[in-house]
């Protein structure tokens, strides 16, 4: 098979496929994954158990998922996206009927004895979903303000299940995440200015909205002091542990912060702290030098991928991750308020572990077969 660069070929046997898998992508996200076993490993006070080991074999588990995603012709997925973002869109209007409470939010349904999260299959199946309506859409028709106007109802519908939850931190990741590929599409920047202008005018009646530890959150963001043992106790022990970590750390097992139990939820959304005091400026420099590296691998993917919609779905793997690391870093830091997003590949969770190395496998399939033009009969009409 010809090198898919050329735009006539893409690579049609099992090894040759296999040669086209962006290996540099896996064995940075690796790095990325074993540095998070690091730090489970000493959160758990030098014992693999309960996470490390865990986390481990989930990052196993999921690169062989991507790696057989890559190997599937990219018009199964186009194919998939509208069904899956339909089941992921009842599903979660199921939640909450059905659903399951726990910590006061009721975000979980429980299907045959297992529980999962609609929001994490909508994170995938919305970015397919306005990646094949936008392979389908004319180039010259994505700023008719009606063709403008159907994906916008596809990234809202979620965004407003999702705050029905309530589960603030990935109703704004399905906006930020929708609205990136809408801009990425070519959709005008004038439909952004004027949603940005109405969300400025709507502040008060969003803000008469929200849920009242919502509305701590935010006050406890503006005035850290407001409530230091209360919603604000997070923030101030996450800033004293990264804050003591100075250029280089107290050393591996010696945070006293996260090895004397000062910080909550250390294995989850605040892992970084962990980092920050025991390898201090500089391994957080390297952790997030890698992100980097990753999204930098990840967009040049997408820029030589020769369709819309797998250029669309590699994007959105890439925006994925980085609205992830941002709002986290930025959450622990005190720059955003706190939201329940974990650190992608570092905290421990196997549903967002999964989510994240399952849209990989999507754009590592455009990737695999991105010198393949989409055929007319594979996108069909609009639905």
């Amino acid at each position: 098979a010809m090198s898919y660069s050329s735009g006539q070929f893409a690579p049609q046997s099992f090894t040759a496929k296999l040669w086209y898998v962006n290996w540099p992508v896996l064995i940075v996200a690796g790095l990325i994954a074993a540095i998070g076993c690091a730090a489970l490993y000493s959160v758990s006070g030098g014992s693999f158990q309960p996470w490390a080991e865990r986390h481990a074999f989930r990052f196993l588990v999921a690169t062989a998922i991507v790696l057989v995603m890559a190997m599937v012709r990219t018009e199964v997925w186009l194919r998939a996206a509208y069904p899956a973002y339909a089941i992921a869109l009842v599903a979660l209007a199921l939640v909450p009927v059905f659903g399951t409470e726990a910590l006061g939010a009721r975000r979980w349904l429980n299907v045959w004895g297992m529980t999962f999260q609609p929001a994490e299959l909508m994170k995938l199946a919305l970015v397919a979903a306005l990646a094949r309506y936008y392979q389908w859409l004319p180039v010259q028709r994505v700023s008719h303000p009606l063709w403008a106007a159907i994906p916008i109802v596809m990234i809202a519908v979620p965004v407003i299940l999702t705050l029905r939850q309530p589960d603030l931190g990935t109703a704004m990741l399905f906006g930020v995440v929708g609205l990136s590929l809408m801009f990425l599409s070519g959709v005008s920047i004038f439909y952004f200015l004027a949603g940005a202008a109405g969300a400025v005018a709507a502040a008060p009646l969003i803000w008469n909205n929200l849920h009242d530890y919502q509305r701590r959150r935010i006050e406890t963001f503006l005035n850290p002091d407001l409530d230091p043992l209360g919603a604000g106790y997070h923030i101030a022990q996450s800033k004293i542990a990264i804050g003591s970590g100075g250029l280089s750390g107290k050393g591996f097992l010696l945070g006293t912060q996260s090895q004397l139990d000062f910080v909550p939820e250390k294995h989850t959304d605040f892992i970084v702290t962990i980092l920050g005091e025991e390898w201090g400026f500089a391994g957080l420099a390297v952790l997030l030098g890698l992100f980097a590296l990753l999204i930098a691998l990840i967009i040049v993917m997408a820029w030589r991928c020769q369709n819309r919609f797998g250029r669309l779905v590699i994007s959105g793997s890439a925006v994925t991750l980085f609205v992830y690391v941002f709002i986290n870093v930025a959450m622990v830091t005190g720059l955003v308020p706190v939201v329940g997003v974990p650190l992608p590949l570092v905290s421990h969770g196997g549903t967002s572990m999964m989510t994240l190395m399952i849209g990989l496998g999507l754009a590592m399939s455009a990737h695999v077969h991105g010198g393949e033009g989409i055929r007319r009969k594979d996108v069909g009409r609009f639905w």
